[in-house]
């Protein structure tokens, strides 16, 4: 009698254990290039009510689950957004700019490519070209991430169980798609995917598959044109997704591509905007997560960019405030001061900072040198008044944040390796 009970028991215990740990159906994988612990700290005040004492928490707050190691395999410690994307997408380190692939050059598959062959249906959304590092990790396969051509060509030629390997594709790169040499987007159409390629006709997409190509290259900043184009398109690949309504399910990787490019510009009210834009697609995310339980939504970063601090010079304090007046990228206020008629007033609109004796001789210096001398007053003047601190304009070693929601979650807590991240994904895939 003593034996059938511990059978029974058994029996129960591993149905209990099978329900816990049972594969989600859908993948929801978003990732914030170059967005290191700082950034989630800096949006959290940048975003605070300040007629409240506390600090209220951001959606990133809500999901914490872990930390990552970035490290690339090439014993350089600092990695780049092409050897990360390929630990996130394959489970396997490989070196700076290898696409999917591993040291010694031979494809890699990735989870998307897997997800494929499960009969899931794929996406990939970017602010950047969807052919940019991260995206192309997913579906490509090269020896450097600079062949955009390439990386292109393989969005068709590199097909899974003769099917093209990614459903529903937004982002920028029409200079990439549509060449002289071959016309993609044409292909893409002749399989019978719709086509948009402005960010105002998203709407017409009414069907999976499709893509919709935003940009030459990468889209423009969220601080100078749409400040919520990557939370638009991720609205519109999930109500997709949902229409879809795949038996297999779906996975999807979704890229704040440009939170990377602020921090290589050490543009601080860029790269605020750029997390806004995030956290927005991100809470889009988790409540479709919310209301379809069967889904699991991880978020990372590939590597930290610029050493961001919040705090310089000594100084304990960081005007948030400063931050937030800043109308324009950098980028967008030299092009518009070095045309300026009257350059007085359009610093006061563009930054929200006085228009000092200091900052007057400051700004008309550097304009005499050149642009790039410009480019450096005005950000230099940003950050000063900010207390913003870079260490680089390049990327960091440091661990990144990990955070997970839905069905799964309790796989991603603790201090991991990225490729650890990618091995829980895939076997849920698989």
């Amino acid at each position: 009698m003593s034996r059938k009970i511990s059978a029974v028991a058994a029996a129960i215990s591993l149905m209990a254990t099978s329900q816990v740990y049972a594969a989600p159906k859908n993948i929801i994988y978003m990732i914030g290039d170059g967005m290191g612990p700082a950034y989630t700290t800096a949006y959290r005040y940048y975003k605070d009510d300040k007629t409240t004492k506390v600090v209220e928490p951001t959606v990133f707050d809500s999901i914490l689950v872990g930390m990552a190691h970035t490290y690339p395999d090439d014993n350089t410690v600092v990695t780049d957004s092409a050897a990360g994307a390929t630990a996130l997408s394959t489970a396997t380190k490989s070196y700076n700019g290898a696409i999917a692939v591993d040291t010694k050059k031979k494809p890699l598959k990735t989870m998307l490519q897997m997800a494929k062959e499960q009969g899931m249906t794929t996406a990939l959304v970017a602010t950047s070209q969807i052919n940019h590092a991260t995206p192309a990790s997913f579906a490509a396969h090269n020896e450097s991430r600079r062949n955009y051509d390439e990386i292109a060509n393989d969005y068709v030629d590199v097909k899974i169980a003769g099917k093209l390997p990614v459903d529903l594709m937004l982002g920028g790169g029409t200079q990439y798609f549509i060449r002289e040499d071959r016309n993609i987007v044409s292909e893409f159409q002749q399989a019978g995917y719709q086509y948009v390629d402005n960010l105002s006709n998203l709407d017409a997409v009414n069907r999976i598959p499709a893509i919709g190509l935003f940009a030459e290259r990468g889209m423009a900043h969220a601080i100078d044109e749409h400040p919520l184009r990557l939370t638009r398109m991720t609205d519109k690949a999930l109500s997709l997704l949902e229409k879809d309504n795949n038996k297999e399910g779906f996975f999807i990787m979704i890229e704040g591509s440009q939170i990377d490019w602020c921090g290589h510009a050490n543009d601080i009210a860029c790269a605020m905007k750029e997390m806004d834009d995030f956290a927005h697609s991100i809470e889009l995310a988790k409540a479709y997560v919310d209301n379809n339980p069967d889904t699991l939504l991880v978020i990372t970063a590939d590597h930290s960019t610029g050493g961001l601090t919040l705090g310089a010079d000594g100084d304990y304090k960081w005007e948030r405030d400063v931050v937030a007046n800043v109308k324009a990228s950098v980028k967008t206020i030299t092009k518009k001061l070095k045309a300026s008629k009257n350059i007085k007033q359009d610093w006061t609109a563009l930054t929200g900072l006085a228009y000092t004796s200091e900052v007057a001789q400051a700004l008309k210096e550097a304009k005499a040198e050149s642009d790039k001398a410009l480019y450096k007053a005005i950000n230099e003047l940003i950050n000063e008044a900010s207390y913003t601190g870079w260490t680089t304009g390049g990327h960091t070693a440091i661990d990144v944040q990990v955070f997970a929601h839905g069905k799964g979650r309790e796989h991603f807590i603790g201090s991991q390796n990225n490729t650890q991240i990618a091995e829980k994904l895939i076997s849920f895939i698989e």
